[in-house]
């Protein structure tokens, strides 16, 4: 972390979130300063001084894009007794198809993609922190007995690939009904999977 992110200033943090905003509607792909500095009221100079350069700012947009990524996460996580990998990831499917949430999630597909194609630019590592992320909080909802059982790993790893794969295809279809008949059937298999019956 660096000094300009341990310590924002108020404007630092301001123009953060504005270009955050721009970057949901625009995307980061053609991100051009001039264009983003005159839609949120600063200057190529002002951004500059903040974030060193544009591959500064692309990185902190990263990570603002992260907090919102681990900010849903924290609500997925349940001290106490886990909630089961079938009802946390119908939670995270109900709340990755909300139509709300589109800007969010094309910004985290076009994040996560560049990552794997430019793993030594400001995109470095974003694809597997998210993956490791994820399956942290699947981990924490599943019960000790299946979490620490020699399939647990492999069997929220599936899930996630499932939810990645689903969420990839509404990204680009927006046919909700079918992605999330999809995703419940392959719920339903692994419920029944855990209780024996598949």
């Amino acid at each position: 972390m660096s000094p300009r992110t341990a310590n924002p200033s108020a404007r630092r943090t301001e123009l953060l979130e504005a270009s955050y905003r721009y970057a949901l509607s625009h995307g980061l792909t053609d991100l051009s300063l001039r264009p983003l500095a005159e839609a949120i009221g600063s200057s190529t100079r002002v951004l500059m001084f903040l974030f060193g350069n544009k591959e500064g700012l692309v990185r902190a947009l990263l990570e603002r894009a992260r907090a919102d990524e681990l900010a849903l996460l924290a609500r997925f996580r349940r001290s106490g007794r886990p909630v089961g990998l079938v009802a946390a990831a119908e939670q995270v499917w109900q709340w990755l198809a909300a139509d709300e949430h589109r800007p969010l999630l094309r910004l985290w597909a076009e994040a996560y993609a560049r990552s794997l194609v430019e793993p030594d630019g400001p995109w470095a590592g974003f694809a597997r922190a998210t993956v490791d992320d994820w399956l942290d909080v699947l981990a924490a909802c599943q019960p000790r007995s299946e979490r620490d059982a020699a399939d647990g790993a492999v069997r929220r790893t599936l899930t996630l690939a499932v939810l990645r794969g689903a969420l990839l295809d509404l990204l680009a279809t927006d046919d909700e009904p079918r992605a999330t008949a999809a995703v419940h059937r392959h719920l339903a298999h692994l419920g029944n999977e855990s209780h024996g019956t598949a």
